[in-house]
């Protein structure tokens, strides 16, 4: 299969090719306003578009929970890029059926892959369909196409925002004090508000849920990533397991933390820990200079992961392990729906918003003048050429919070009380 589309070209196909489409689409919503009215009765079927970013899919699961309220799980439909429906088949919140995918190996493939989706969506009678991509032209515009007569999203009312026309009924003003969790439910309740009232939204926001949903591995999972496990590293086990994830996805590379960092981390920890291991964890795409991350840690007791398990086996992988230092990408999401502790470095973008709301998780961010520096506002976009927000953090930052996580999980140095074993 071909690598997807990269990022940072739909970005510019969503800014050059979504301004007049959304323009365009914005004239045909006026004319067909008259013929098209909201529906007075209550939603009957919700589709969310959410193209990306399989991590903050984790940060929707309340907002997934009260549509599946709303309208019953069956009648809840989502629409995703084919290799971000993971997360929704790991939650299953909602059918596996009823998740639309796109491939995106091409430009054309997207196209193509795009209006097949419109026409199942369409067969599909959607009433209310919810744009959870905040500023997304594509989004905005596929939301517009699915037909849905309630649509619900944030709108650009004063410049606030990339222009993307005006194909909301439910139009919602984007609140950036809001945890991403609690905006993701505010467009679902969106949904049952007055249209003609609204951005006016009289609804106090639901507290954070502080537990997800706890993943489960099924028979016979466990004993096949022990496998991988021995395989790779050459030892039986059992031993306690600190995972590192040195990488960043190629949607903001400014989120990257120096892999030059993480292998000095690395040989701390192994110092720290004699009895434990490392396993560094990564895309199948990075296989390569992970592995040559692992390698230059120098310790037999270091090894890489990446591209060796399937995304299930990873998440099998995150019951097995103590301890998960990451950048603020998936993975840092993704494990917290386990028992293991995440470590998470945060730069441009910032924890109040996309912290994964959980007392597993331990966030790390220097909070500089000009940080956070990507927003929903400016669709994830940065002038910032040198990322001094994750430069900042240092080795030893990140060791101490390290130690402290493990200590808090019974894994001490030597002298101290057993450490608990894979």
């Amino acid at each position: 299969m071909a690598d997807p589309v990269p990022a940072n070209v739909l970005q510019i196909v969503d800014r050059w090719g979504g301004i007049p489409l959304c323009g365009a689409l914005s004239l045909v919503a006026r004319l067909l306003a008259p013929w098209r009215p909201v529906p007075k009765e209550r939603p009957q079927r919700v589709l969310f578009v959410k193209f990306a970013e399989q991590g903050s899919t984790v940060l929707a699961q309340a907002a997934i929970r009260a549509a599946c309220e709303m309208v019953g799980r069956e009648n809840v439909y989502f629409i995703v890029f084919r290799e971000n429906r993971f997360i929704l088949d790991l939650l299953g919140l909602i059918p596996e059926e009823n998740v639309v995918t796109i491939r995106r190996d091409t430009v054309r493939l997207l196209a193509v892959e795009s209006f097949a989706a419109l026409r199942r969506i369409h067969s599909l009678k959607i009433d209310t369909a919810i744009d959870m991509e905040f500023f997304s032209r594509s989004s905005a515009s596929l939301t517009f196409l699915s037909g849905a007569r309630r649509r619900v999203g944030f709108h650009t009312y004063f410049g606030d925002g990339p222009y993307r026309g005006n194909l909301m009924t439910h139009r919602l003003l984007y609140n950036p004090y809001l945890h991403t969790s609690q905006i993701f439910t505010q467009l679902v309740k969106g949904a049952l508000q007055d249209a003609a009232q609204l951005p006016t939204y009289g609804v106090i926001p639901d507290p954070v849920e502080r537990d997800p949903a706890a993943f489960v591995a099924k028979p016979g999972e466990e004993e096949a990533v022990r496998r991988i496990l021995a395989e790779v590293s050459g030892v039986e086990g059992p031993f306690p397991l600190l995972l590192v994830n040195p990488n960043a996805s190629d949607l903001l590379p400014l989120r990257k933390w120096e892999t030059a960092r993480y292998i000095e981390l690395s040989r701390r920890l192994l110092e720290r820990y004699p009895q434990a291991y490392i396993a560094m964890t990564g895309a199948p795409n990075e296989a390569g200079p992970i592995a040559e991350a692992a390698r230059q840690v120098g310790s037999p007791r270091c090894f890489s992961v990446a591209g060796k398990t399937t995304l299930r086996q990873l998440m099998v992988l995150y019951t097995l392990s103590e301890l998960l230092i990451t950048n603020d990408s998936g993975p840092a999401h993704f494990a917290t729906l386990t028992p293991i502790h995440v470590v998470t470095l945060f730069g441009p973008e910032t924890p109040a918003l996309f912290g994964a709301p959980t007392d597993r998780n331990t966030p790390i961010w220097l909070g500089l003048s000009c940080s956070p520096c990507v927003n929903a506002y400016n669709n994830r976009q940065s002038a910032c050429r040198n990322n001094l927000c994750m430069q900042g953090i240092t080795v030893e930052r990140v060791f101490e919070e390290a130690t402290r996580s493990l200590e808090k999980r019974g894994v001490v140095a030597p002298g101290g009380a057993a450490c608990p074993l894979l």
